[in-house]
């Protein structure tokens, strides 16, 4: 089940909050989350927020089913062209210079991604959820000793 999340008119430029935007479209929350936290480009903190309620749309959606378990990640996430502010800037020889102050539009959208049944990452997953009674259960490999394995393999090699 998808959630999306909208922030409408950032006063950064389309060009500026892509950067950021491709830094984590693609990738798990959590890792989304940390690399945003991080980043010093000044758009991070804003999808950071944007990611943050996505979250929180999801979690109103999936009241059941626990976040962690969910195996969230960013769907898509594109950042569209707002609108446009005009100024004019004085220039020489009393002509004014027209500055374009721009604005964007981001929209992200995370979804629970569910691996192919016969996949090693559904394996994976599935061992993950079931935790230690899987660990309980499972025998311990006994060790050979070095001096063991060398005179079994010098038996194998004559024979």
């Amino acid at each position: 089940m998808e959630a999306v999340a909208k922030l409408r008119n950032v006063p950064t430029s389309p060009r500026k909050m892509r950067l950021v935007a491709n830094l984590v479209r693609g990738q798990k929350v959590t890792r989304a989350l940390g690399l945003l936290k991080f980043e010093a480009n000044s758009g991070a903190p804003k999808i950071e927020k944007l990611l943050l309620s996505a979250l929180a749309n999801w979690q109103q959606k999936n009241e059941d089913e626990r976040i962690e378990d969910a195996n969230l990640y960013i769907k898509e996430i594109f950042v569209d062209e707002g609108r446009m502010l005009k100024r004019l800037r004085p220039a020489p020889q009393g002509r004014g210079h027209r500055i374009r102050k721009r604005s964007n539009h981001v929209t992200l959208i995370i979804d629970s991604k569910v691996e192919p049944l016969g996949s090693k990452a559904a394996a994976q997953q599935a061992a993950e959820t079931k935790g230690t009674e899987a660990t309980a259960e499972a025998k311990p490999k006994t060790r050979r000793s070095s001096a063991k394995k060398s005179t079994e393999t010098k038996a194998e090699a004559t024979a």
